[in-house]
């Protein structure tokens, strides 16, 4: 991989306004570009917004959904990537014939280039889950993408690693959510409404175990155990009837944080990724090449019952409640 500049952003969304998300990601590429930014990234549906998703029916989420890459939306990602000459990557929810997925975009200034579909999808029961992984050569590294929810298995990690990913884009829609965790749950929408006021107590809930303290758990460790770097992103502020951290940040093949935001606002941050890192990084030198491919046909096993998979939050959705 050759010396490259990453830009990971946060922004408040405004569920189902494409016009609006579209324009704070054009001026949030222009930021991150003029850091020296090469490639851009933007959090899960920062383009239609997220957690509202699950008040939809499958009417209201076709009405919202559009092809990719044959959209408006792609073709408004290209004119900014075209712009700011930046690859610029954001999530929307894509039509696919009679099919829904959560699905995050990657276009240049030459256009469309690839896309991805959440793994694991929950947030509405008309989502389809994406068929597989993607790893892609980019800007001179490798690049593979995970959204959300699909961090959380560790194999999903592993894999696009094993496909020769070097860097891991990770766009979210999480934190300071219902938790029956120790010290987790939600934050009060009045403490976003003083930030300015009291910042103090704010960023102490969002940078304790509601939002950074979790986070910490697990993309950290993805990093580290596969040698990767992780680019996270993560909406900020008021999402739906939720208050979201942002804590956009860079996580280096050792599983430290290489940047991260401290904006109590819409940011971008930017940081180098480098060979070196990966050379040195344990998990890419040592713990892949040592492992025991011969003892792992459990992994692979269908449940006993025949049960499907099902992905679960560990809240409630609107529908969870009817």
């Amino acid at each position: 991989m050759r010396d490259i500049r990453v830009g990971a952003a946060q922004f408040e969304h405004r569920d189902g306004d494409k016009d609006y998300n579209l324009s704070r990601i054009a001026e949030l590429t222009r930021r991150a570009v003029q850091q020296g930014a090469e490639i851009v990234s933007f959090h899960e549906c920062s383009i239609t917004g997220y957690t509202f998703l699950q008040t939809l029916d499958r009417q209201q989420l076709a009405a919202l959904a559009e092809p990719v890459p044959d959209g408006p939306s792609t073709a408004a990602l290209i004119e900014i990537a075209r712009e700011h000459s930046a690859v610029v990557m954001a999530g929307l929810v894509e039509a696919d014939g009679e099919r829904f997925y959560n699905t995050y975009v990657t276009v240049s200034p030459s256009g469309f280039v690839t896309k991805f579909s959440k793994l694991h999808p929950f947030i509405n029961p008309h989502l389809t889950p994406g068929a597989g992984y993607n790893v892609i050569d980019l800007c001179g590294a490798k690049v593979g993408f995970l959204i959300c929810y699909d961090n959380n298995l560790c194999e999903n990690a592993r894999i696009t690693a094993l496909m020769g990913a070097e860097i891991i884009f990770m766009p979210h829609v999480t934190g300071c959510l219902p938790s029956p965790m120790p010290g987790r749950g939600t934050v009060d929408k009045a403490l976003w409404d003083n930030r300015h006021r009291d910042p103090v107590r704010l960023r102490m809930e969002f940078e304790g175990p509601k939002g950074l303290g979790w986070l910490m758990k697990f993309i950290p460790c993805r990093a580290f155990e596969n040698g990767v770097y992780a680019v996270f992103t993560n909406p900020i502020g008021v999402d739906y009837d939720t208050i979201k951290p942002g804590l956009a940040m860079i996580i280096d093949p050792f599983g430290e944080i290489l940047i991260r935001s401290h904006a109590l606002e819409d940011d971008v941050v930017v940081a180098l990724l480098t060979q070196e890192r990966l050379d040195d990084a344990s998990g890419r030198q040592r713990y892949i090449p040592a492992r025991r491919p011969e003892l792992y046909a459990k992994l692979v096993e269908p449940p006993p019952d025949g049960a499907r998979p099902v992905t679960r939050p560990g809240w409630k959705r609107t529908f969870d409640r009817q």
